[in-house]
């Protein structure tokens, strides 16, 4: 196999200490390659270190001279929210090609959803799903061999979701992906890397198998590591008492046997298996389940984002019972945020009649907002349930705040330690129902499994917004779909997702590049037109400098331009 990149012996230190350490690995043509971490671990630093943003402090980085690489950031540059899409895509070709090959930026957009109108807009105006096929643009129209995508999948809706699946299960390229949707990788990857305890961990396995065996290797490691410590404790205790009997009896020979043993001990414990420090998520949603038939009763009606504009969808009359875990989903935009919080805003009118006289309800919002920024974590507890200090820090700690941080400020926290804080709170006020828009943007695959168990043994009632699929699987037993301005309940997920449907992608760096087959049928003005293009893509990789070049396309082009000079008899 052919090598793209290689890493030897890498290291990376930050403000805070080191990151990870003695990372060494070669990524492979055709490697589908999935990405695994807890929050913080150091994922999309390891991208960035891969694509030459960020110089190592230890080791070294090679990137094969015949490895083209590009990277799909998280978010959208501020420096393109003002640009035009096919300015944005034109940007990355070599300024010498970019009047040229403007018609491949264009075909490029419009082989990923975008309309011509679409293409003359900025960048500002685009959803989330759309930044994402943007910078996809931006990054294939370099015809890359390796795709380095940071965590693609975040704040997608599900068909968007869906189609990103098709696209990478299509891509003929290597890539590696960071993503915590488990479904996703399961589907898209085949094998995984895990950074943890400051290392990198292989394994030829698609996500759920790989962590299904690091979950063996850990019990192993644990068991190993009880043995080793039984053997210490022994030769401890042996030597402990051979010391004494030799000062007791005088005895030289008893003395220098216990330092013997002593300095076995110290080898032990040097040599003594090392435990994962695993995962700091612990998370227990208690809920309180109403005795009544209904915890909350839908009237037929219409959902708007505000109260003059647009109707965004209308549902029939439905009814919530205590154990219903319903999952709403849909396209981005069609209401599901607003239906959330409208039944938010009408419990805090009494006159609404829609709720249970005894219902608590409680709102996860997507935007974090729940929990003050300046409030302390400690005091960030305070507005959801009167406990004392000593309870708060025993909450913290069981989610896995250790004491030291007790004080630090809410602002300072990353979106998946503010989401776990929130979800602290809403634990301890014992809702009967929950409202919860979007919980798992922040999540870790860890944080999302603590979550659907959670979802499980909650005894009260939930509305959940999510596109996260095992999620909705795991813990879901009701489906609600809002689809063309409608909400409906589906029998299942599977139903759910049908419903959907989803738009089956082009493989974008290879349009055209495959085109001779639809076109020996057409008239010779078209066969001309074709045996041109093919030309002119030839004589511009071949102007490029050698490591950019593509031997593989320029022997298909060649096949195919022969091809064509037979049919127009031009040999």
């Amino acid at each position: 196999m052919s090598t793209l990149l290689s890493a030897q012996a890498v290291g990376f230190d930050n403000a805070f200490g080191t990151l990870f350490h003695n990372i060494t690995f070669s990524l492979q043509k055709s490697d589908r390659i999935g990405l695994l971490g807890a929050n913080g671990s150091g994922k999309s630093t390891l991208l960035k270190i891969l694509s030459g943003e960020l110089d190592v402090s230890r080791g070294n980085i090679v990137q094969a001279s015949h490895c083209l690489l590009a990277r799909i950031e998280q978010h959208l540059p501020p420096s393109l929210a003002q640009a035009t899409l096919l300015a944005s895509v034109v940007a990355q070709l070599p300024p010498s090609l970019q009047l040229s090959e403007r018609w491949r930026a264009e075909a490029l957009l419009d082989s990923l959803g975008f309309s011509v109108d679409q293409q003359a807009q900025t960048a500002a105006t685009l959803s989330g799903g759309q930044h994402m096929r943007l910078l996809l643009a931006r990054a294939l129209i370099q015809q890359p061999d390796l795709l380095l995508l940071d965590e693609p999948s975040n704040h997608l809706d599900l068909p968007t979701l869906l189609w990103l699946e098709t696209f990478l299960n299509s891509w003929n390229g290597s890539f590696v992906l960071v993503s915590h949707d488990s479904t996703l990788l399961d589907r898209v990857t085949t094998s995984s890397w895990m950074l943890r305890d400051k290392t990198l961990q292989f394994f030829d396995l698609p996500c759920s198998a790989a962590r299904a065996a690091l979950a063996e290797q850990d019990e192993a490691d644990a068991q190993r590591f009880h043995s080793e410590q039984k053997e210490i404790d022994r030769l401890a205790k042996s030597a402990h008492r051979l010391a004494i009997w030799g000062r007791t009896y005088d005895n030289e020979g008893l003395s220098r046997k216990a330092q013997q043993m002593e300095k076995r001990v110290d080898w032990l414990r040097e040599a003594q298996t090392t435990l994962t420090d695993g995962s700091p998520w612990r998370l227990q949603l208690q809920g309180e389940a109403l005795d009544a038939d209904r915890v909350l009763a839908l009237p037929e009606m219409t959902v708007r984002p505000a109260p003059q504009a647009s109707v965004l969808f209308r549902l029939p009359a439905l009814q919530v019972k205590s154990g219903d875990r319903i999952a709403v989903a849909g396209r981005n935009g069609s209401g599901k945020s607003s239906l959330l919080r409208h039944l938010w805003q009408s419990w805090q009118q009494p006159a609404s009649g829609m709720f249970h006289p005894r219902v608590r309800l409680g709102y996860y919002d997507q935007n974090l907002m729940q929990v003050a920024d300046d409030a302390t974590l400690s005091d960030a507890l305070m507005p959801f349930v009167s406990l004392s200090t000593d309870q708060r820090k025993m909450a913290l700690i069981a989610a896995g705040f250790p004491y030291a941080r007790h004080q630090q400020r809410v602002d300072s926290l990353s979106g998946g330690e503010r989401s776990r804080l929130l979800f602290v709170g809403l634990t301890l006020a014992r809702y009967s129902l929950l409202l919860l828009d979007e919980p798992t943007n922040h999540l870790d695959i860890a944080g999302k499994e603590e979550l659907a168990a959670a979802l499980n043994q909650f005894t009260g009632a939930v509305l959940l917004i999510t596109h996260d699929r095992l999620l909705m699987e795991q813990s879901c037993n009701r489906f609600w779909l809002i689809d063309q301005q409608q909400l409906t309940e589906c029998q299942d997920l599977p139903a759910m997702t049908a419903k959907l449907g989803v738009d089956q992608p082009v493989q974008p760096c290879r349009q055209g590049m495959s085109q001779v087959a639809d076109t020996l049928d057409h008239d010779e003005d078209t066969l001309l037109a074709t045996l041109l293009d093919l030309q002119q893509k030839l004589a511009d990789d071949l102007s490029r400098k050698p490591k950019h070049q593509k031997p593989a396309l320029q022997e298909e082009w060649r096949q195919q331009i022969a091809v064509l000079h037979a049919r127009l008899d031009l040999l």
